[in-house]
């Protein structure tokens, strides 16, 4: 009967082990794509607005949160012609329990700026998100910054890059 119960504490252990080592490993940082630019023709008789770029609309370079305070982040569009919005997701990260704030700021093509907070409990968890409105006109194309606000009370930008409201695979 002692037998018993020492397989089944080893095998208890063993599980432990196991879950313990798959939460420590270290996160994957975030690759953003980088847009390219697509040429169009348009024919001479036919007149088209073409939307000019802000310049404060172009994306920056983020900074990377420190390892023990990590952040991953999930950054898309509904697809919805009739509502479109962003929604920003947390993911996960080490940083769930230290992060203090998460702010995202979404710059629409024509120039409207939207601004909104992941809402935090005591801390955050993954699914936690946001959602703002876009604008599905203008080529599709909004900008989207998110800032994580560290323990010591920095912002730090993690995301910038632009997120169309629909995508097509």
């Amino acid at each position: 009967m002692k037998k018993v119960f020492a397989i089944a504490g080893m095998l208890v252990l063993c599980m432990a082990l196991v879950i313990a080592a798959g939460c420590t490993q270290p996160a994957k940082p975030v690759e953003t794509p980088v847009p390219t630019a697509v040429e169009t023709t348009v024919a001479a008789t036919q007149a088209t607005p073409v939307p000019t770029t802000i310049e404060s609309s172009k994306p920056e370079p983020t900074q990377t949160l420190p390892d023990m305070w990590s952040l991953d982040v999930q950054v898309e569009g509904n697809g919805e012609a009739i509502n479109p919005q962003i929604i920003t997701t947390i993911r996960g990260g080490k940083g769930l329990n230290f992060i203090l704030a998460v702010d995202v700021k979404v710059t629409r093509p024509d120039g409207k700026v939207e601004t909104g907070t992941i809402p935090r409990q005591t801390t955050f968890r993954v699914g936690d998100s946001v959602s703002l409105p876009v604008t599905s006109q203008m080529g599709n194309v909004n900008r989207v910054e998110v800032w994580a606000t560290n323990p010591q009370g920095e912002k730090v930008k993690i995301f910038d890059d632009f997120v169309p409201f629909r995508t097509y695979h």
